[in-house]
């Protein structure tokens, strides 16, 4: 029964009824640059004059609204004043940008701006209407009793003019009067909310943009995500191993250890690097130039395994001058997170590393035999984020490529189950 009178008991109403009536004050100072052509034609008949200073302080208002500045200020004061959930506007420059706009057909930079203007504009009429009807209101719900103004009281305006009998009548039209005074709160509060997401919102090209703009940020985040679960799960997983392997011969064969503890320190300063750069992405800070670790930098890792104790079997052929760029490096990170998964989860047996790369395929593939406890010498298994087979499928996606991964038995069907990754690049698409 009473839920039509709630707005009436929301601070929110009365300070979008304020927004209104700030806007019509903040008017005000247009005026007298309004009337300034009505002085050039002192002849036109008042009606004209009229009119004729609205239209000028029309357009004057409309002005006003085309400047960007205007548009944010506006947006940040409704969402303060009005409550409602408006972004931030896009910039036009990078509007214009987004792929998902020019490839939508939106409108040109600017071609939706006079939104603002409209939403000015309607923002001041409001107010104004409001805030002369909520005066005459109260002035009559202060005039109408008889008791305060006399028996002849009465409001008069423009010809047409309520006068109740004195006595409870006059009263009754008070309270309405007052009522409908405070009515007016909710109403322009309303008109404002339904018109400033329409206005004031995001544009169909704002949205694409919007949408472009999450796009890249979240395939960003994907990109590092997975740079980082490559580089430092095999580091640590490399660390971890050669750390057991140097425990174990450190008093048998120093040289081994030592050997170890290098790789450990090689290991740990590549993943420094790596990390160093991801959290400066992801703080939005100068993040400099991303590791360009590619398949130049393949020797190196299968050091690194060779020195946790690993038998690496590599096997390379091709032309790798023809792999170069973006191709490059994700094969690198294809390879270190076969190799990391060897050493997981491997048997302790040799390692196959096979790249080739053909005119206009490289073939990538790891093969380690397969084992189902701990890692032979460390007496340690590892826990897995289930996140590496998944990261290297939507990598290999991306550069249009095939991706195998599963058991495996070379030698034959009463041979050992082996673990094979096996990845087709096309080359030209990608480098």
């Amino acid at each position: 029964m009473f839920r039509g009178f709630r707005p009436l008991s929301r601070g929110s109403t009365y300070t979008g009824a304020l927004f209104a009536y700030c806007g019509a004050l903040a008017s005000l100072p247009l005026l007298p640059f309004a009337v300034l052509p009505t002085m050039l034609w002192p002849s036109a008949p008042v009606g004209v004059q009229g009119a004729l200073a609205l239209l000028v302080w029309s357009v004057l208002i409309g002005v006003i609204g085309l400047a960007r500045t205007t548009r944010r200020v506006l947006i940040a004061c409704a969402r303060r004043m009005l409550g409602v959930p408006l972004p931030d506007p896009v910039d036009d420059r990078r509007r214009a940008g987004s792929p998902a706009a020019v490839a939508a057909g939106s409108p040109a930079p600017g071609a939706d701006r006079w939104r603002t203007p409209v939403w000015l504009l309607a923002h001041v009429a409001l107010g104004w209407a409001g805030a002369q009807l909520s005066i005459l209101l109260f002035l009559a719900a202060l005039l109408l009793p008889g008791g305060w103004a006399g028996a002849e009281a009465g409001v008069s305006v423009r010809g047409w003019s309520l006068r109740p009998e004195s006595g409870w009548q006059s009263w009754v039209a008070a309270l309405v009067c007052l009522l409908s005074a405070v009515a007016l709160c909710p109403a322009v509060t309303y008109a404002l909310r339904w018109l400033a997401p329409r206005l004031l919102g995001p544009s169909s090209a704002e949205r694409l943009a919007l949408a472009a703009v999450r796009e890249r940020e979240l395939a960003e985040r994907n990109r590092l995500a997975r740079e980082l679960h490559d580089s430092i799960g095999h580091t640590l997983t490399a660390a971890t191993i050669q750390a057991a392997v140097a425990g174990e011969v450190l008093s048998a064969d120093p040289v081994a250890a030592r050997a170890a503890l290098r790789g450990i320190e090689e290991s740990a300063r590549a993943a420094l690097e790596d990390l160093d750069y991801v959290l400066g992405v992801l703080r939005e800070e100068q993040g400099g130039t991303a590791p360009a670790r590619n398949l130049a930098d393949l020797p190196e890792l299968l050091d690194r395994l060779r020195h946790a104790g690993t038998v690496v079997e590599p096997e390379l052929s091709g032309d790798f001058a023809r792999v170069r760029g973006t191709l490059s490096r994700a094969a690198y990170r294809i390879l270190q997170e076969g190799l990391t998964n060897a050493l997981r989860h491997g048997a302790g047996g040799p390692v196959r590393v096979t790249v080739a790369a053909g005119p206009e395929v490289l073939e990538l593939s790891v093969v380690n035999r397969r084992g189902t406890g701990p890692k032979p010498g460390t007496g340690a298994s590892f826990p897995t984020s289930g996140h590496g087979l998944p990261g290297l499928a939507e990598r290999v996606r991306l550069l249009n490529g095939t991706f195998e991964a599963g058991p495996d038995r070379p030698d034959g069907p009463d041979g050992p189950e082996h673990w094979r990754l096996a990845v087709r690049l096309p080359v030209r698409s990608a480098a």
